[in-house]
């Protein structure tokens, strides 16, 4: 009987053998492929940055080597600048580099991006490179041959040692490891001699895009909780002062600020307030209650917004934007001064539609922004503005508007809104120099 039984299971046995073999033969034969795979996209994606770094230094050598004049070959190699560190940027977010400190190259070689992407969008017959321009454009120069050297002092390394990147991606995840590894600490050289590089004067177009907002900025003096508290209580009318509560935030930082929680007795419901220590200016104001059936219209939603708005010392806004999520609609509004919008002067206003009360705010933007501007007058009329645009819009309103620019300046425009294409546009033409500043499509 067991031999018979052992004839049938032996190759039954043979069989569940062989296969499990066959099986873990083919396992890892996929993972063999996934890892070269991976590697092979390391390897280009590493290859790729060191040539597109390289070609960086080499267009601004042929910018700089131009006359003064040829704004023309300026703007295309200030324009390649833009393309190549955009590449190399995305090449570094394809290596596995997260572990390590590689953030101030990466910075470093946004900075530049950004640099000569403003640099070659604007006008170079009307506003030619200033003198300061050139010196940034050398000192890129300079460094960029720098950073090219020590990647391809890397690139050499790899490619005599035959190199692997998933030797550098174990090593970066193993927290036992020294890390002590070529690639790695070529990285490193190149990521801390960029750290020491002289402070450059990038402009006041791209030093903004990198410029914090910070509490530090507002002026006022600075409170103390119990300030914050009769704010508080002023805004909510609140008369018992034991049901507010003030924590400080970011003590010592510069983004101290207070919070202030009022409980209100009718309804139970906790209100939560967020304010500046300096100048006691309120960030934001949420009201968490449940919202019942919808029984306040849209206008009469916008009508209570603004007498919100107005009641606590926002006066004068306009809504320029609409939206609805489960009964709740939102506006987006904005200040005006003498009869111009100022759109940095923004903050939304959350409306319930069940009884039409404001149960939220968020104030930051306008907080920051807020002062007394000195507007100019517009160079060109209405009319010569409506000449500049696409004859096939069918406009529905034109207003003058304060706006932030790609390079982070106020300026005025005309702001046009109409139909084209099957959209809603809002079209924002320059009081001064006609040309458009910006264009936005607006939700149906």
């Amino acid at each position: 009987m067991y031999q018979r039984l052992s004839a049938v299971l032996f190759p039954v046995m043979s069989l569940f053998f062989i296969g499990s073999i066959y099986w873990g033969y083919q396992e890892h034969q996929e993972k063999n492929s996934i890892l070269i795979k991976a590697e092979n996209q390391y390897q280009r994606a590493f290859h790729d940055l060191t040539y597109h770094v390289q070609q960086v230094h080499r267009e601004l050598g042929n910018t700089l080597a131009v006359h003064s004049s040829s704004q023309g070959y300026q703007r295309k190699g200030l324009v390649n600048v833009w393309r190549l560190t955009s590449e190399a940027q995305n090449e570094i977010n394809q290596l596995p580099l997260t572990l390590l400190p590689f953030n101030k190259t990466e910075e470093f070689l946004s900075k530049i991006a950004n640099f000569a992407y403003k640099t070659s969008v604007r006008d170079l017959t009307k506003q030619p490179l200033s003198s300061d321009e050139y010196k940034t454009l050398k000192t890129l120069y300079a460094n960029s041959e720098q950073i090219s050297k020590e990647l391809q002092g890397v690139q050499s390394t790899v490619l005599a040692s035959n190199l692997r990147w998933m030797d550098v991606e174990l090593a970066l995840a193993s927290e036992n490891s020294n890390r002590d590894n070529s690639i790695i600490d070529g990285f490193k050289t190149v990521d801390k001699q960029v750290s020491e590089y002289p402070e450059i004067n990038w402009g006041p177009s791209v030093s903004s895009m990198y410029q914090k907002r910070t509490m530090q900025m507002l002026g006022g003096e600075k409170k103390t909780p119990e300030d914050i508290k009769k704010l508080a209580a002023k805004f909510t009318d609140t008369h018992d002062m034991k049901a507010i509560r003030v924590v400080e935030n970011g003590k010592g930082t510069e983004f101290s600020s207070y919070s202030a929680t009022v409980k209100q007795p009718k309804t139970k419901r906790t209100i939560q307030m967020d304010f500046t220590q300096k100048g006691g200016q309120l960030i934001y104001y949420m009201d968490p209650r449940d919202v019942g059936q919808k029984k306040v219209s849209v206008k009469e939603a916008q009508t209570k917004a603004l007498e919100f708005l107005s009641r606590h010392g926002y006066d004068g806004m306009k809504p320029i934007m609409y939206d609805e999520y489960d009964k709740v609609a939102t506006f987006t509004c904005i200040a005006q001064q003498d009869g111009v919008l100022l759109y940095p002067e923004k903050l939304t206003v959350k409306v319930a539609m069940d009884n039409g009360e404001a149960v939220g705010l968020q104030a930051a933007d306008y907080m920051y922004e807020h002062h007394s501007r000195k507007i100019p007058k517009p160079k060109l009329s209405s009319t010569e503005a409506r000449k500049l645009l696409n004859p096939d819009l069918k406009r529905q309103s034109e207003n003058l508007a304060m706006i932030m620019n790609d390079s982070g300046e106020e300026v005025l425009c005309y702001e046009f809104t109409g139909r084209i294409n099957g959209g809603v546009y809002r079209i924002y033409i320059n009081a001064e120099t006609g040309i458009e500043e910006t264009i936005e499509q607006l939700p149906k």
